[in-house]
């Protein structure tokens, strides 16, 4: 109870005009870069985030919550007007949106929108506010032998979660602790994989990785062209929009039902607790289930707001459940979340079970800021700026890349002061984009480096204190338990046959 009053308290903070410009300045920038295809929310946390060394952590966080939640709604903007999702957590979203718009009802494809998004946004971060303090108590019943099989859970759900793809995330999860690596030894005052340079001594910083992992590689991808131009600015010319066009009627509401709501909010809030699982999974699960249980299953696909309801109540309540393991665990769910731990770290807060109780006070606001994003800056943004968020889908992409490419390469030199620092964010954009063009996922690239350190520590001082026996990760409860937890998972994403798209 103490830490929900403690996040009711921070509400106040957000009635200061500094907090609440960078609040809605970041649910602005989130929404935009939502909004246009090729470019995600994370894109846009990877480059403001050296502006974060200028501001107190708590500002900080307040503004990655609010543009985490409008990176998750956003995408349902060009979803719903030219079919093609601005996010991945919007795909679901353009099945029933794209319908619509082709009837002349985009603008209320785009309220149903708004109308799941805050819903599903403030559940998910109600119940992160309710259930984070007892997962933290909970976590402290972990001992090192736990944390390394925790640490390791984590790495293969999230690379069993790329179904298809699995040996590819495999790879790529293992480049990210082979870099992890470069650097003084974890546990002896040795240097490793610097091969005598002493710019490495100190290993390789987060920042130039999710820099160049998230922004410099999408420049390069987006530099090959992605087609999808002549086709937004031919769909923007179509489309006329009035304000009052983006409030759906409470009778349409009301045929969808709080249970198709509260439903798809909760698959998309225990997804997002999973690592890796993120957006798209937790949308995809609820729009299966909306499906599944309808009378008209025939109806979706075809203009559905219920679809619609379902997918965005899905992909935004995932925000408040992918930041349950970061917080209490140090284990990022999404990319997110993982570039949001980066600003944790920098600031030399370290996520754990300490953290919400010796901390609180730095992450109640956090909290505070998502759900007041979801439940006031969701629809009032939408309302206000709707019709001309179209428009964003016109810019030219020499412009508009020339300027990330810009801030990317600044971004990464003001946020270490080292030109080697920066060489080596282009270098790990150079590599990530290899990856991408040959299918391996960059999330488990980041999580592998973000995880590596922590993993190889437990790991060590696990067998340490058990003299070199590894049967220690068997016999102690809290550790077998995630390794049967583990095996669970394996079962059901990786051997289990998956679901098939429900349309």
């Amino acid at each position: 109870m103490e830490f929900i009053s403690l996040v009711a308290q921070s509400f106040s903070m957000l009635l200061e005009p500094v907090i609440l410009v960078y609040v809605i300045a970041g649910f602005l920038i989130g929404t935009i870069f939502a909004a246009i295809p090729g470019l995600t929310a994370t894109l846009a946390l990877a480059l403001l985030l050296p502006l974060t060394y200028s501001l107190d952590v708590t500002t900080a966080l307040m503004a990655c919550a609010s543009i985490y939640m409008a990176g998750m709604c956003g995408g349902s903007i060009t979803a719903t007007t030219i079919n093609i999702p601005g996010a991945p957590s919007s795909m679901m979203t353009a099945l029933d949106g794209y319908p619509l718009q082709q009837q002349g009802k985009g603008a209320l494809a785009l309220g149903h929108a708004a109308v799941g998004s805050m819903v599903g946004g403030a559940v998910g971060a109600l119940l992160l506010i309710a259930v984070a303090p007892f997962v933290a108590e909970a976590s402290l019943l972990v001992k090192t032998t736990g944390k390394f099989s925790l640490l390791a859970f984590a790495v293969i759900v999230i690379i069993i979660a790329q179904r298809g793809n699995m040996i590819k995330a495999a790879m790529a999860s293992c480049m990210g602790i082979m870099l992890s690596t470069v650097g003084l030894d974890a546990m002896e005052p040795v240097t490793r994989f610097t091969f005598e340079l002493s710019e490495l001594t100190a290993g390789i910083d987060l920042m130039p990785v999710i820099i160049g992992t998230f922004a410099i590689s999408e420049i390069l991808i987006q530099a090959n062209g992605s087609g999808y131009t002549k086709q937004a600015v031919e769909a923007f010319n179509k489309v006329k929009i009035k304000r009052r066009d983006f409030l759906p009627p409470f009778a349409e509401i009301r045929k969808i039902g709080v249970i198709c709501y509260l439903k798809s909010s909760f698959i998309g809030y225990f997804v997002g607790t999973l690592p890796g699982a993120g957006g798209s999974m937790g949308s995809f699960l609820a729009y299966a289930e909306t499906v599944r249980t309808s009378k008209e299953p025939e109806t979706f696909g075809k203009g559905n707001p219920k679809g619609i309801a379902a997918s965005e109540s899905a992909n935004n309540a995932v925000c408040g459940g992918a930041l349950v393991p970061m917080l209490t665990f140090g284990i990022p769910g999404d990319p997110i979340t993982a570039i949001m731990l980066g600003v944790l770290v920098i600031n030399g807060i370290q996520p754990g079970p300490q953290l919400m109780s010796g901390q609180a006070e730095l992450i109640a606001p956090m909290l505070a800021a998502l759900l007041f994003s979801a439940v006031i800056l969701i629809p009032l943004t939408l309302f206000l700026l709707g019709p001309y968020f179209i428009k964003i889908v016109a810019i030219r992409k020499d412009i508009l890349y020339g300027v990330i490419a810009l801030l990317a390469v600044v971004g990464s030199y003001v946020a270490t002061y080292s030109f080697f620092q920066m060489m080596m964010a282009l270098a790990m954009g150079i590599l990530a984009y290899y990856l991408r063009k040959n299918g391996f996922p960059l999330i488990t690239l980041l999580l592998g480096f973000i995880l590596g350190p922590n993993l190889e520590e437990f790991l060590r001082r696990a067998l340490a204190l058990s003299n070199g026996n590894p049967l220690t990760f068997i016999t102690n409860l809290d550790s077998l338990f995630f390794i049967i937890l583990t095996l669970v998972f394996v079962y059901f994403l990786a051997i289990k046959k998956p679901l098939k798209t429900p349309v």
